[in-house]
């Protein structure tokens, strides 16, 4: 049962937030360590190429959180750190640095490729709608603070150095694989490379690595010059920035283990302490069935599919999909998207210009609609760990009843209004897919479709002026064979899908 305000969007409720969480491997109820707050921390890109589908899946899927937690009332602290140093390439983190390599390739500083591809994202993520984290903090503006992990690692006997490297020894926690599940002997019999030679264990993971001279990026420390391994960082930063223990940790599945699993290996033994309370993992992206991946030639950019589609339609495209599911990608999909949300757009457009139209309240009679109703039964898809599909379900229920209405007539003005509201608060605070103004946005397309449909209308006008009504009239019954409706106004045509 839930007790709540359509237009404030305040509410009291009966029924707990309840998280999968990937340590306990199961569902629990949300309660976060400080009343009221919660701190939040999610493993950011490395900058070393433009933003792609993958990047959207997992930081849309955060975003949503973030906002919902916020819609809670709880004051969210949320952290997502920006990796410009130490991501190493290959599947056990020991081949080159992704930075320095991408900035051979581009012949440019390896600073210069993380300040251009760091732009790049958020401009990628502003675009979708995801809201700044409150700290973005950088891996290279960290260092000291990860040489302070790596010293109180060593002096607790859970580290060692061996020529300029520092590792970790995972023989020495006992609970190292509580997130994963892999034991030790399972990971060492799944090593693809070579064991280093400066290693006691396959499994021993890089806390600090030595630089060669000709390495770029390197800063003196305890062991010489050199510089920090990837999940360090994360542990470095999170710590400073929300505490010893906090309460949620995001990241892909792909990060789980190695880079989660060393994340908590290395700040228990060194804190004595729960690392993270609860554990968030986002599902990955597929391309028609096939796994994402440079080497399969399949990756798909942020701007090209911006300009096929339009952001919108790539962020109402991945909460379609629950978060801890796989996001399959096609053509044909973002088709079906595209298609979803312009309903979810022309309903709240068609309201909007009915309100318009009316210059005082309509009473209405007998109207079976509940705003309340739906509002109650999208909060509790959301309580339910997130669960968007059937959120933006409630959302479609909503629009059938409400167009129906509207061809009736029998809709009044207050009802109208708080359905109004409630696309705003849910479909826009919560999900971010309903922007403010929707009455002259296209929800189909990025720039293609919508600039030819306005191309024609242009042409349409440019024939009305000279006075072919015949013609305009042939344009505009064409138009709406295909769906599109126009209508004549005083300052012009606008157009809208039917």
């Amino acid at each position: 049962m839930r007790i709540f305000s359509v237009n404030t969007g305040q509410l009291n409720s009966l029924m707990a937030l309840n998280i999968y969480n990937t340590l306990s491997r199961k569902r629990e109820e949300f309660k976060p360590l400080r009343k009221g707050h919660v701190g939040m921390y999610v493993c950011g890109p490395t900058v070393y190429g433009h933003s792609h589908v993958g990047h959207a899946k997992s930081y849309v899927s955060f975003d949503l959180i973030v906002r919902y937690l916020r819609y809670h009332g709880y004051a969210v602290t949320y952290i997502q750190n920006i990796t410009d140093v130490g991501h190493l390439l290959g599947d056990t983190n020991e081949g080159e640095d992704r930075l320095l390599r991408q900035g051979r390739l581009e012949q440019k500083h390896p600073m210069e490729i993380a300040e251009e591809y760091a732009r790049s994202y958020f401009e990628d993520m502003d675009a979708l709608g995801v809201v700044r984290p409150d700290i973005s903090p950088r891996a290279t503006g960290h260092i000291i603070e990860q040489i302070e992990v790596v010293k109180a690692l060593i002096e607790k006997g859970f580290a060692y150095e061996v020529n300029g490297s520092v590792y970790f020894d995972v023989s020495k926690d006992p609970g190292y694989g509580k997130l994963s599940g892999r034991s030790t002997e399972e990971t060492e019999t799944g090593t693809r490379v070579e064991v280093r030679g400066d290693k006691r264990h396959p499994n021993d993971f890089a806390l600090w690595k030595k630089a060669e001279q000709e390495h770029i990026m390197q800063w003196p420390s305890p062991w010489g010059v050199g510089f920090p391994g990837w999940h360090v960082e994360c542990s470095a930063m999170s710590m400073k920035y929300l505490g010893e223990t906090f309460d949620i940790h995001g990241g892909g599945l792909d990060n789980q283990f190695p880079h989660h699993e060393c994340e908590i290996a290395q700040s228990e033994c060194m804190t004595g302490k729960p690392f993270v309370r609860y554990w968030i993992h986002n599902n990955l992206v597929t391309v028609k069935g096939q796994k994402m991946s440079k080497s399969l030639g399949n990756v798909i950019l942020l701007k090209n599919l911006f300009d096929k589609y339009g952001p919108m339609v790539v962020r109402f495209f991945i909460l379609q999909s629950h978060y801890r599911g796989t996001l399959d990608f096609s053509d044909e999909a973002m088709e079906g998207a595209a298609k979803g949300y312009e309903k979810l757009i022309n309903t709240l457009r068609n309201v909007r210009e009915e309100l318009k139209k009316r210059k005082t309240n309509v009473t209405g009679s007998g109207v079976p609609i509940d705003p309340l109703q739906y509002k109650t039964s999208f909060i509790e898809a959301m309580d339910d760990d997130f669960n968007t599909p059937q959120a933006i379900a409630v959302l479609f229920d909503l629009s059938r009843e409400v167009n129906g209405l509207l061809t009736g007539g029998g809709i009044g003005s207050t009802v109208l209004k708080d359905i109004d509201a409630l696309f705003t608060e849910l479909g826009g605070k919560i999900l971010g897919i309903i922007p403010s103004q929707v009455e002259s946005i296209s929800a189909s397309a990025g720039g293609g479709e919508s600039d030819l449909i306005q191309f024609i209308i242009d042409l349409r006008t440019e024939v009305r002026v000279q006075k072919l009504w015949s013609l305009s009239d042939k344009i505009r019954d064409g138009l709406l064979k295909m769906g599109i409706f126009l209508e004549d106004k005083k300052d012009g045509t606008v157009w809208r899908r039917i």
